[in-house]
C-alpha cells in the first residue's frame, strides 16, 4: 500500500459489510473520533464534530442523501462535508481506501503535544507535594484531566476515579486528617462542583489543608446562564480560604503555589477553578512550574516568655492537674506524653481526639464529653488545672470553664475562643511542651496512676453489664464494639462515621495505637467510607483501613464500594443496620416530639457488597459476630460486615 507522507492510514473497518447503505458510524481512530458513512456504496470520512455546536455527526443519520447532525438537524453531503445550499460552514474530510475488503482512512499525523495552562499548574501543583486527586472526569475539566493523565503515567500522580464528587471531597479531607498533607478533589463545572462542597466544609472546619479543582464553562457564555454555568468563586467563598479563577493572562503556576501554600500554612481550603478554553490553552513562553523551595517558613513557633512564665507557675503550684488533647495535637503525642508522665497526670482526649494516647496507656483515661467514658469526666471535676493542646472547646467536649486553664495552640484566633482562659500560649505544639519540660521543677503533684486505674476497673464492670443486656431487635452496639475490640490490629486507622454508632464508638472503644478519622466539627454523615478510601490513598497497605457507620451513613455513599473494589483497597466495612435514623429518632423523643420519618427501607448491605466483588457478611446473632469480625480481618481486599443491630441498645 502506497503511505503518504503527510497523512497516516488507519484501518476504520475489518470488513466493509460492518457498516450497511445509509448508515453512518462513528470509530476511534489514534485518539479521534471519526464520522464514517456509507451512501450509495461510497464509503467517506469526515470529522466528528459539527462546527455549530460540537454535535457527534457519528450519532447523526442519512435522510435523503445527507448527513443530519443529531443535535440540530443540519445537513452535510457525507463525502464533500459540505453544506446544500452554499454555506461556508463545512465538515473537514479524510481520504479513504478500500483494501482487501477493508476501510482505510487517512489522517493528518498527530502534531507533539504542546504543553498547556494545564499542564503547567498541575506540574506545579505535584512539585508542591500534592500527587493524590479524587475526582470525576467531565465535559468541562477535560483539559486538566489531560494533564492528570499525562503526571499518572509518568508515575509522579496517583488518581481515583469515584462515584460522587462528595465522596471525593470527604476522601481528601479523611486523607488530610491522617497525613496532614493535602490532597485534591476533582469535579467538573455546576453540579460536580457544588457536590463537592460539604467535604470542603468539613475539612474546613476541622483545620486540615484541602486542594479543590473544579472545571468551568467558556469564559465567553459566563453570565448568559449557560448549561452548567455556577458562578463557582462565589458560590464558594464562604469555604475557601484561596478561592480564584484560572484566567488566560494569570501567573499560572503562581496561582498553584499560593493555592497550596494557603492549603497548608492556613490549614484550610483552597479553591481553583479552570474555565475549559483556559485550560487547553498552550502553556505561555518562557514560563515554568515552580515548587516549594525557600517558599514556606519552618513552624516551629516559641511561645511569648511572659505567657510561659505565667504556665510554670500555675503547673508548679497545681496538685491535680489534667491534660487534654484534641485533634491539632495529633502530630506532637510523643512530647505530649512526656509532659504527663512528668506530672504524673490524666490524659484524656476530645473525641476527635480519640486514639491519640492509648487507653491502655497508665494515665489514658479515654474521652471527654457527650461521647466519653465517665472516667474522663470524674478527672475534670476533680482537677485543680486544665491544661489543654490542639482542642477546640466545643461544647460537645464540655472543657469546664470554671477551672484554671492553659491553652496551646498554634492558631492564636483558636485561644480564648468561646471563654477567657487564665493563660492563652500561642505557639507550636512540640516547641511549647518542650519548653515546660525544661522549665518546670517544683512540682507539687499527686501522682494519679492509682486513681486511674480504678476508674478504668469501675467503668469496666459497668461495661460488662451493659454487655448481657439483650435486644429483641438485633445486636447491642456494645457487644459490635467489644468483639471489634479483640479483632482490629493496633495499628489501624479507623474512619467513624456520625449518629448513635459513633457514641458507641466513642464511649466503647478502647484503643491502643489506632488512629481515628472523623467528621468532627461539622458532623456530617456518609464520612467513614469515604474517608477510609483517602486513609487507605495516604498510607496503602501499611497499616490496616476500617470503617465504621450506620445504615443511614452507608446510604449516602454506598456506591463507593465499588472504586473500593476498582483499585483494589484492602478496606473494612462495618455497617450497624438497625433500620432507622436512631439519633434523631432519639432527640425526637428528647424533644417530646413523635418519632416521624426516621425509618429506613434498607437493602442486604452485605449482599451488595456482594454484587460489588467485595466480600459482604452479614449477622444477626451475637455467636457469629467475632468469627464474622476475623473473617473480613483476614480477607485480602474489600469487606464488608453488617450487623442487625437494636437501636434501642447503644
Amino acid at each position: 500500500m502506497e503511505i503518504d507522507k503527510e497523512i497516516d492510514w488507519h484501518k476504520a473497518l475489518s470488513s466493509k459489510h460492518l457498516l450497511q447503505e445509509g448508515r453512518v458510524k462513528t470509530v476511534s481512530i489514534d485518539h479521534r473520533d471519526i464520522c464514517l458513512t456509507n451512501v450509495s456504496g461510497k464509503y467517506c470520512a469526515l470529522a466528528n464534530r459539527c462546527p455549530h455546536q460540537g454535535g457527534p455527526l457519528g450519532d447523526g443519520s442519512i435522510e435523503n442523501g445527507l448527513l443530519r447532525c443529531p443535535w440540530h438537524g443540519w445537513d452535510f453531503d457525507p463525502c464533500t462535508g459540505k453544506a446544500p445550499g452554499g454555506f461556508d460552514d463545512g465538515v473537514e474530510t479524510y481520504p479513504v481506501k478500500e483494501i482487501d475488503s477493508a476501510i482505510y482512512v487517512g489522517l493528518p499525523k498527530i502534531k507533539p503535544h504542546l504543553d498547556t495552562v494545564s499542564d503547567l499548574m498541575i506540574e506545579t501543583m505535584i512539585n508542591w507535594g500534592v500527587d493524590t486527586v479524587f475526582g470525576m472526569v467531565g465535559h468541562s475539566n477535560l483539559g486538566i484531566a489531560d494533564a492528570m493523565r499525562r503526571q499518572e503515567k509518568a508515575g509522579n500522580l496517583r488518581y481515583f476515579g469515584i462515584r460522587h464528587e462528595g465522596a471525593a471531597a470527604f476522601a481528601a479531607s479523611g486523607y488530610a486528617k491522617l497525613s496532614g498533607k493535602p490532597a485534591a478533589c476533582f469535579g467538573i463545572a455546576g453540579p460536580g462542583a457544588t457536590n463537592m462542597y460539604t467535604g470542603m466544609w468539613d475539612a474546613k472546619v476541622d483545620r486540615v489543608p484541602l486542594l479543590a479543582l473544579t472545571g468551568q464553562v467558556n469564559t465567553q457564555v459566563l453570565g448568559t446562564g449557560a448549561f452548567q454555568e455556577v458562578d463557582l468563586v462565589k458560590a464558594f467563598l464562604s469555604v475557601a480560604e484561596f478561592n480564584h479563577s484560572v484566567q488566560l493572562h494569570s501567573n499560572h503556576s503562581e496561582l498553584m503555589a499560593q493555592a497550596i501554600k494557603h492549603a497548608l500554612v492556613k490549614r484550610d481550603v483552597s479553591h481553583l477553578t479552570f474555565p475549559d478554553e483556559v485550560a487547553f490553552s498552550p502553556k505561555p513562553e518562557n514560563t515554568k512550574a515552580q515548587d516549594p523551595d525557600h517558599r514556606i517558613t519552618p513552624f516551629n513557633i516559641s511561645p511569648p516568655a511572659q505567657m510561659v512564665d505565667r504556665a510554670i507557675t500555675l503547673i508548679e503550684s497545681s496538685t491535680q492537674p489534667i491534660i487534654i488533647v484534641g485533634h491539632g495535637a495529633r502530630f506532637q503525642m510523643e512530647e505530649i506524653i512526656k509532659l504527663a508522665e512528668k506530672l504524673k497526670c490524666p490524659l484524656i482526649t476530645t473525641f476527635k481526639g480519640k486514639g491519640l494516647v492509648g487507653d491502655n496507656h497508665a494515665l489514658g483515661c479515654g474521652v471527654l464529653g457527650r461521647s466519653g467514658t465517665p472516667i474522663a469526666s470524674w478527672f475534670m471535676n476533680e482537677a485543680d488545672l486544665v491544661i489543654v493542646f490542639g482542642a477546640s472547646f466545643s461544647n460537645h467536649t464540655g472543657i469546664s470553664p470554671k477551672k484554671p486553664i492553659i491553652q496551646v495552640d498554634f492558631d492564636p484566633m483558636a485561644l480564648s475562643k468561646f471563654h477567657k482562659v487564665d493563660v492563652a500560649l500561642w505557639g507550636e505544639i512540640s516547641e511549647t511542651v518542650r519548653i515546660f519540660l525544661t522549665r518546670i521543677r517544683r512540682l507539687q503533684v499527686h501522682d494519679q496512676r492509682t486513681k486511674i486505674a480504678e476508674r478504668w476497673k469501675i467503668w469496666r464492670a459497668e461495661k460488662e453489664k451493659r454487655l448481657k443486656e439483650k435486644g429483641h431487635k438485633g445486636i447491642s452496639s456494645i457487644a459490635v464494639i467489644n468483639a471489634f475490640n479483640q479483632v482490629v490490629e493496633e495499628d489501624a486507622i479507623i474512619a467513624v462515621d456520625v449518629g448513635n454508632n459513633t457514641y458507641s464508638f466513642g464511649r466503647y472503644f478502647e484503643s491502643t495505637r489506632q488512629s481515628i478519622l472523623m467528621s468532627g466539627y461539622l458532623g456530617s454523615i456518609g464520612f467513614a467510607l469515604p474517608a477510609a478510601i483517602g486513609a487507605w490513598a495516604a498510607q496503602g497497605d501499611q497499616r490496616p483501613v476500617w470503617s465504621f457507620s450506620g445504615d443511614g451513613g452507608l446510604g449516602q455513599y454506598m456506591a463507593e464500594m465499588t472504586t473500593l473494589v476498582k483499585y483494589e483497597m484492602n478496606i473494612k466495612h462495618i455497617v450497624l443496620n438497625n433500620g432507622e435514623l436512631a439519633k434523631i429518632s432519639k432527640e425526637q423523643r428528647a424533644a417530646q416530639l413523635d418519632v416521624w420519618h426516621t425509618s429506613l427501607h434498607n437493602p442486604s448491605f452485605a449482599g451488595f457488597a456482594e454484587n460489588c466483588g467485595a466480600l459482604g457478611i452479614r449477622v444477626d446473632r451475637i455467636e457469629m459476630l467475632l468469627p464474622a469480625l476475623q473473617q473480613i480481618r483476614d480477607h485480602q481486599g474489600p469487606a464488608l460486615l453488617e450487623v442487625i443491630t437494636d437501636p434501642g441498645l447503644i
